[in-house]
């Protein structure tokens, strides 16, 4: 699956039955981004775990917003891009793939959006994300991973859906207004800390969600 070491893909590995889980990098100061993008504050190790999880996953969920800003293409799984708007490039490589689009009742260019992707309407006009969640499980997409960007991540979590957050935290200070990787309402989960593995001077922590 991966050029990783084989325990540590054992610690990532699913349990049994429906997962949503996170995949996040900070800075050590606590921002989401280095200049707009994750990838400036990551080493070859994250990179490689941001393939390994991929692979674990039936699907990816990620917010349009991070779509845009990182580029996506085609994935090894289906990909769930969350938008309200639809503002997307239907002609990008991105669509090449299987691609799913959540999305609410009254987003415009509903029509257009269901000629180039499968559409889950989830909510009026706000996406309900338990309804999302709902109907991705109801596609048999059970093994979900979450690449952010921080709100729709924040949306996940208010909503009670996250079991696991993979956070690596860079050995970086950014500073500025940075979002953190969590954005939105407050929250008070808690969390338990499964494993920590250390990569020169990047850690990979793994949380789960306290029961």
């Amino acid at each position: 699956m991966s050029d990783l070491p084989a325990d540590l893909l054992a610690d990532y590995a699913h349990p049994d039955g429906p997962w949503l889980r996170a995949n996040m990098i900070a800075s050590a100061d606590g921002a989401a981004t280095r200049e707009g993008l994750s990838g400036g504050l990551g080493n070859e190790t994250d990179r490689l775990l941001f393939q390994a999880l991929r692979g674990f996953a039936d699907a990816i969920v990620v917010g349009a917003q991070t779509v845009r800003a990182e580029g996506y293409g085609r994935a090894p799984v289906p990909i769930a891009v969350v938008s309200r708007s639809l503002d997307l490039d239907f002609a990008s490589p991105l669509f090449e793939g299987r691609t799913i689009l959540v999305t609410v009742a009254d987003a415009p260019r509903l029509a257009e959006a269901r000629e180039h992707a499968e559409v889950i309407v989830a909510g009026e006009g706000s996406v309900d994300f338990a309804a999302a969640v709902t109907a991705l499980h109801g596609l048999g997409l059970t093994r979900l991973l979450c690449e952010g960007g921080p709100t729709i991540l924040g949306g996940i979590a208010a909503a009670g859906l996250l079991d696991e957050l993979c956070l690596t935290l860079s050995p970086r200070l950014v500073g500025g207004a940075a979002p953190r990787v969590v954005r939105g309402p407050a929250l008070d989960e808690g969390m338990t800390l499964a494993a920590v593995r250390q990569d020169g001077d990047h850690l990979f922590l793994r949380y789960r969600r306290s029961r």
